[in-house]
């Protein structure tokens, strides 16, 4: 709830704020760790399994 006088704060504007709060702290090789171990998660077909999924869904399409 916002204080008086003040509005109250998007999602998107709670977003940009925790965003900056989390670089300042952490610093730029915090978001280039997580983004490496973001891609690990899907192990080494990830991007394959994505592809492949995108590619069903074409088709699944094309038969309607």
């Amino acid at each position: 709830m916002a204080r008086r006088g003040e509005r109250e704060m998007s999602v998107r504007e709670a977003g940009r704020k925790g965003g900056e709060t989390t670089a300042e702290r952490h610093g730029h090789e915090f978001y280039e760790e997580i983004g490496h171990k973001g891609g690990e998660i899907g192990g080494p077909r990830g991007g394959q399994r994505v592809r492949e999924l995108i590619e069903k869904g074409k088709q699944a399409e094309e038969r309607r």
